[in-house]
């Protein structure tokens, strides 16, 4: 309807320059036209005064407005586009070749197939014949239902086979070809340059579209290039290309070249259910109860009830029925103890659904860590009182908690428990870091803060911000504000504000959860969440002597546990916070112990227990050693470089450069291959290295360090031999992200085009961008007029103009 009304596409009326082409006779016409708008006027006020004023303005107006479109004709107004000159120019077509293209739409065809009719088309094979008629792109993996169903840790990347032909027509492509030479590309991870689109086997395990886009502009820099042409569903999933996006996107537009982007398949996946997101701890200790928080998110099931397994090696742990409501997202709690130590891979899946149009995102794999270490942690109790022997009793039997006591009987008098060797804390509380950072996690009775050094209050901050250490500090008579801690080094590291030192505030208080509360791990106290949250409210009252108020909560800071008074205002009992690399967490109470000992407690019952293991497990589950390893993804993909990156520690936990530092990676079938790790430079104490899996199945890397220079390189800096080793796992296979989120991404690709002066269209919208993006000013153009006065929609304005004037007229008996 535009083009038939003013005779051109919107593009040009975009990209062209207005101008005048009347000659200077037309120039005296128009002049001649206003002095005739003059006259008007002026025979208008003349009208006798049967005439309204308001219809002289009509008149004259319509009548004004007739003469202006006509000047405006006589004018001979032209558009100045730049245009290509036919086949001298390049254009780049960039064909998405991931796995994301095998999604089948509402209407059962995939977005392989919708690409393939428009740039398919028959082509010559080796032997100069032409192919046969065309597949259907699902054809190379059989039994997929939208989607590759297959284990991502064993399934092999290139078990799809290359299309045997093209499919459709290509009726884009010829019209293309028409106009410019064509370079193809498929792009998943990578781009490589193709001769025709049926060789892509849509396969690819993500989309980077920085990856592309980056690859066309190097390979064709100094060619004429109109524009690049992206064809994809917009699933950019590699999380480490946004800010390459972005540059390449800057690079693109420095160099006039405009992007034009195909939206393929849908932007709503339906009936669909997903499994978009699971939070779990990467690590976590044998025998720990774990709260995995899943996002579900579903479109065209509401009302349906699904149910959500989680499974260990092929065994259930755990199980939640939900009922879908709107369309939209779902967050769902769900309870297993990992009883197994080593890598565990923990599957969270829903069953398929009826009429489903996509299942491959119905599960997420996350692989956990589970430690069969002691982790150890030092408890030092100002005096002797019940609560210390309640706590070592409830984890005693704990064979991956080691609580090593250090209890002040007198003064310089010390009772030492549980320690590993005579020299131990033999000087009492440790007086250098080296002494203190041994310890995943410390304990802080009822000690007075005068009791300390500044230096060691320094050093017990600096336990969880820089060795990243757990630190709880309990209530009592000479703890927290009332043992003088305001103020001090240690009173930053605490999630509460303290109060100035005073007096003891003795007052029973009964527990009660928090919303947070009752969503985490270490407060699970009983079989299921709702048994759990009953079992708090039955237990007896406890005694605060602190005042930590609720309003005392520091910002980022949590509080699982407040304590309610019979009367007067509700005190924080137990809260936490992140600290730089660690947590710290204060239990604001002084006889937990009741919980165990009080009347009302069955003598079988093992809530104190429970809760004391969970809540140092809690402490110390992911306190770091002196190397951190990050092997990248769970799943990696096969054939492509996987980072491997270390964080080297001293013995004080400060970075260390000029390591030497190697990593071993043992592969499924015990292969062993060392990866030496360079210092980056970029950051202290950071190696990376990289490693290709070639084979699917489980893989460990364990990484040593040793012959570094200690606190850096410099003058007089000392040398150990020996830092330390860490290990980590990781999976090689098949990814599935290209099947989460699948829905087209139409805001990234309109982006993509809207950056660069390029346009965006959906596959439907396609077949026009042959002759729109005819209108650049890249490569080798030229300036062409398009005349404008002939435009239909001047005639029938003009015409408007004066027939309105004339039935204006009629209606009020003037003519």
């Amino acid at each position: 309807m535009f083009e038939f009304l003013f005779k051109y596409r919107p593009v040009v009326f975009e990209r062209g320059d207005l101008s005048l082409a009347a000659p200077w006779w037309g120039v005296m016409l128009v002049f001649l036209g206003v002095a005739a708008v003059v006259w008007f006027a002026l025979e208008y006020r003349r009208v006798g005064p049967t005439v309204e004023a308001r219809d002289r303005w009509v008149l004259m107006g319509l009548r004004a407005a007739a003469l202006g479109v006509l000047a405006f004709l006589l004018l001979r107004p032209v558009l100045l586009v730049s245009t290509v000159v036919p086949r001298r120019n390049f254009v780049a077509v960039l064909l998405d070749d991931s796995r994301s293209m095998r999604v089948a739409d509402e209407n059962g065809e995939t977005r392989a197939q919708r690409m393939l009719d428009l740039f398919g088309g028959a082509e010559e094979d080796a032997e100069g014949g032409t192919d046969n008629p065309p597949a259907d792109p699902l054809a190379a993996d059989p039994g997929v239902s939208g989607s590759a169903a297959m284990d991502p840790a064993t399934a092999d990347p290139d078990d799809g086979r290359a299309f045997e032909m093209q499919r459709g027509e290509g009726a884009l492509r010829k019209a293309l070809e028409d106009r410019f030479r064509l370079r193809m590309y498929g792009f998943d991870s990578d781009a490589d340059r193709i001769d025709a689109a049926g060789e892509m086997a849509f396969t690819g395990p993500r989309t980077n579209l920085a990856a592309g886009l980056t690859r066309v502009q190097q390979e064709m820099a100094g060619l004429p290039l109109s524009g690049i042409v992206v064809v994809s569903d917009g699933a950019d999933n590699d999380d480490e290309a946004i800010p390459p996006l972005s540059e390449a996107l800057l690079s693109a537009r420095a160099a006039g070249i405009p992007i034009y982007t195909i939206g393929m398949g849908a932007e709503r996946i339906a009936p669909d259910v997903e499994v978009r997101r699971v939070e779990v701890p990467r690590a976590a200790l044998e025998g720990t109860t774990i709260v995995a928080d899943v996002i579900v998110s579903h479109a065209g099931l509401a009302g349906r009830t699904v149910r959500l397994d989680v499974e260990d090696e092929g065994r259930i742990v755990g199980t939640h029925n939900l009922t879908l409501g709107p369309d939209g997202e779902e967050a769902v709690q769900l309870q297993f103890t990992l009883e197994e130590s080593g890598p565990r891979a923990i599957r969270f899946f829903v069953d398929p659904q009826e009429g489903e149009a996509l299942t491959g995102n119905n599960e997420r794999q996350v692989l956990v860590e589970v430690g069969d270490t002691r982790r150890k942690i030092l408890y030092f109790e100002g005096s002797p009182r019940p609560e210390n022997k309640f706590v070592r009793r409830a984890v005693a039997e704990d064979e991956n908690l080691h609580v090593v006591t250090l209890l002040r009987t007198a003064d310089e008098k010390y009772l030492r428990l549980d320690v590993e060797g005579p020299g131990e804390l033999a000087g009492g509380f440790p007086a250098t870091r080296e002494e203190l950072y041994e310890y995943d996690g410390l304990i802080l009775g009822s000690v007075e803060a005068s009791f300390f050094t500044h230096d060691q209050l320094q050093m017990m901050a600096d336990f969880v911000a820089q060795r990243g250490g757990g630190l709880l500090v309990l209530g009592g008579r000479r703890s927290l504000g009332e043992g003088g801690y305001s103020g001090t080094p240690l009173a930053d590291a605490l999630p509460v504000v303290l109060e100035g030192a005073g007096e003891p505030d003795v007052l029973e208080i009964s527990a009660e959860l928090t919303l947070a509360g009752q969503r985490h791990a270490a407060m699970r106290i009983a079989e299921t969440a709702e048994a759990s949250g009953e079992r708090w409210t039955e237990l007896p009252p406890l005694t605060s002597v602190n005042r930590v108020f609720v309003t005392g909560l520091k910002p980022g800071a949590v509080d699982l546990l407040r304590g309610v008074p019979a009367d007067g205002e509700p005190r924080l009992l137990l809260a936490h916070q992140r600290y730089g690399r660690g947590t710290s967490i204060v239990f604001a109470t002084q006889d937990s112990w009741l919980w165990q000992m009080h009347a009302d407690i069955p003598l079988e019952d093992e809530t104190h227990e429970t809760l004391w293991r969970q809540l140092l497990r809690w402490l110390v589950h992911d306190t770091p050693g002196r190397i951190q390893l990050d092997a990248g993804e769970d799943v990696a993909p096969m054939g492509e470089p996987l980072r491997i990156r270390a964080d080297v520690e001293d013995e004080r936990y400060l970075r260390v450069n000029g390591a030497d530092v190697v990593a071993s990676v043992t592969g499924p079938d015990g292969t062993e291959s060392e990866v030496r790790l360079d210092w980056t430079v970029e950051r202290d104490g950071e190696y990376e290295g990289r490693f290709v899996p070639r084979e699917p199945g489980l893989y460990s890397v364990q990484v040593r360090a040793e012959g570094a220079r200690i606190g850096g390189a410099g003058a007089g800096a000392e040398t150990s031999r020996d830092i330390a080793e860490e290990v980590s796992f990781f999976r090689a296979g098949t990814p599935r992200i290209e099947e989460f989120g699948a829905g087209r991404r139409t805001e990234l690709l309109r982006r993509i085009a809207d950056e660069t002066g390029g346009r965006f269209y959906t596959a439907d919208e396609a077949q026009v961008m042959a002759d729109e993006i005819l209108y650049t000013e890249s490569g080798d153009t030229v300036y062409e007029e398009r005349a404008l006065w002939d435009m239909p929609i001047l005639f029938l304005l003009l015409a408007g103009l004066l027939g309105g004037e004339w039935a204006y007229r009629r209606r009020k008996d003037l003519a």
